[in-house]
């Protein structure tokens, strides 16, 4: 299974630290403002899976530009990674506005439920902390999707749940997708024979 992970949110969150700690295990702290693509290799269930990791820079635009730039980052994506600092009440509010434009572009196109997880970075400043912890879930919860508090900083393995658990959903949303045209098969076939019959019985 290969499989496109859109990272969004605002600067300064840690979107290219954790986005490093999960490819590399190491942590590191600066970055530039820098749109990057990563493409990396894992074992997932003893199968090599390639993943491709778009860091998207975050930008003020006009809400047509904003919508028209979701549509197509949307349309290249397997699952979303929606990333704020639990120190920083804007970027947060950043992923909030993310969240409803990402509803709003997938009612516009029809968009199937693209798997989403929401992500509040920098836990191992809790001292600093603005964002509550209920804050996030209930984001997550309004939009559906998963919510995790992670370190980049300090902890590889939390980062690997996040981007895991990700992935699991990606492959589940998949399975359902092809579930779903055997499902109306049947539904079809069915409805044939008890037509059939009822034709028949006339």
């Amino acid at each position: 299974m290969d499989a496109n992970i859109l990272v969004l949110g605002a600067d300064n969150v840690g979107k290219s630290a954790l986005i490093v700690r999960f490819l590399t295990r190491r942590f590191i702290g600066e970055y530039g403002d820098l749109e990057f693509l990563y493409t990396h290799s894992v074992i997932m269930d003893g199968r090599e899976q390639t993943l491709n990791v778009w860091d998207a820079p975050y930008t003020q635009q006009d809400q047509s530009s904003e919508t028209m730039l979701c549509e197509k980052r949307l349309q290249w994506a397997d699952g979303l990674l929606l990333v704020y600092s639990i120190c920083d009440r804007a970027s947060f509010n950043v992923v909030s506005k993310l969240v409803q434009a990402i509803k709003t572009t997938k009612q516009l196109l029809g968009f199937e439920k693209i798997p989403m997880v929401i992500v509040g970075n920098k836990r191992d400043l809790h001292h600093q902390r603005i964002v509550l912890s209920e804050e996030g879930r209930m984001l997550a919860l309004s939009a559906d999707c998963q919510f995790y508090e992670v370190s980049a900083a300090d902890n590889y393995h939390s980062v690997l749940g996040v981007f895991h658990g990700l992935l699991d959903r990606i492959r589940e949303s998949r399975v359902s997708v092809k579930k779903l045209p055997g499902i109306k098969g049947i539904v079809k076939s069915m409805s044939a024979v008890f037509n059939r019959r009822r034709t028949d019985s006339l």
